[in-house]
């Protein structure tokens, strides 16, 4: 899906478009992990990064990465499981 956003130049002068995307994804990402609409593995793959980018994210945001439900850890571990075997 693509999504098109108009932000007033003045907004984006210090950061190529490229730096702006990848800002908004993470930052969505890291609201939606939050709310809990997304799971740490989901969140990373929203945002385009690792787990490890992703935690350090959330430790400046000050956003805790162990609020999840014995569930969502498991299938972390799963998808990264796979992923490895691929």
């Amino acid at each position: 899906m693509q999504v098109v956003l108009e932000i007033p130049e003045k907004y984006l002068s210090t950061q190529t478009q490229e730096q702006t995307i990848a800002q908004l994804k993470l930052c969505t990402a890291l609201l939606m992990f939050q709310s809990g609409e997304l799971s740490r593995g989901a969140a990373c793959e929203f945002a385009g990064i690792n787990i490890y980018d992703f935690f350090n994210a959330c430790k400046q945001h000050q956003i805790s990465v162990i609020n999840s439900s014995a569930e969502s850890i498991e299938a972390d571990v799963l998808r990264f499981q796979q992923r490895l075997h691929k």
